[in-house]
């Protein structure tokens, strides 16, 4: 295994196995799901994008985990710390398949992301980069108790994205994000 099992009410995190293609290429390929992650991918790119983030677990001892729900058994979306060349900070982020929106996963996987990257990796802030029109993923970052801290950029091949960087600082957050009560929309996250 290349990295920890973490546990959430209702979700198991767990590095990306070859098993997970199917969902991830499902997500992936969905237009909705990927409108601010420029675009449906094909199976091809999903096989890419999924060997990615296994590799960034050797290269960088960390990297997304496959979220799978504990009550269906499904690998359900991506969550968890990002940081590749030239980004712009230790990101916690997400992506859930649309079948599984609106039920808070997004949150509870970012939360215990967010924790485990405190504790685990010593991080001192969290980031999340989001597409300024993507408003279910900035409420899920207010949630966790992260703020706008601005416009940002990304390197190639994102350059010339416009998005905006959310995020908190360890010290704010105690080694928990807090989780602010509020109603879940449907919509995506």
């Amino acid at each position: 295994m290349l990295g920890p099992t973490l546990e959430t009410p209702r979700l198991f995190l767990r590095p990306p196995q070859p098993d997970d293609l199917d969902a991830w290429a499902r997500m992936l390929a969905d237009p909705v799901t990927t409108r601010f992650l420029s675009g449906p991918k094909q199976r091809s790119e999903a096989w890419r994008i999924l060997t990615l983030m296994t590799g960034a677990w050797i290269t960088r001892g960390f990297s997304t985990f496959s979220v799978i729900e504990k009550a269906s058994g499904l690998c359900i979306g991506r969550a968890g710390p990002w940081q590749p060349e030239g980004w712009p900070g230790t990101e916690i982020g997400w992506v859930l398949d649309r079948s599984v929106w609106g039920q808070g996963y997004a949150t509870e996987a970012a939360a215990r992301c967010i924790a485990w990257a405190y504790d685990e990796l010593d991080w001192q802030e969290v980031v999340h980069v989001i597409d300024p029109g993507n408003a279910a993923s900035i409420a899920a970052a207010h949630k966790l108790g992260s703020e706008r801290w601005g416009k940002t950029r990304l390197p190639a091949p994102f350059a010339g994205a416009t998005v905006d960087l959310y995020g908190q600082r360890r010290a704010a957050a105690v080694s928990k994000p807090v989780i602010r009560s509020a109603p879940m929309r449907r919509g995506g996250t």
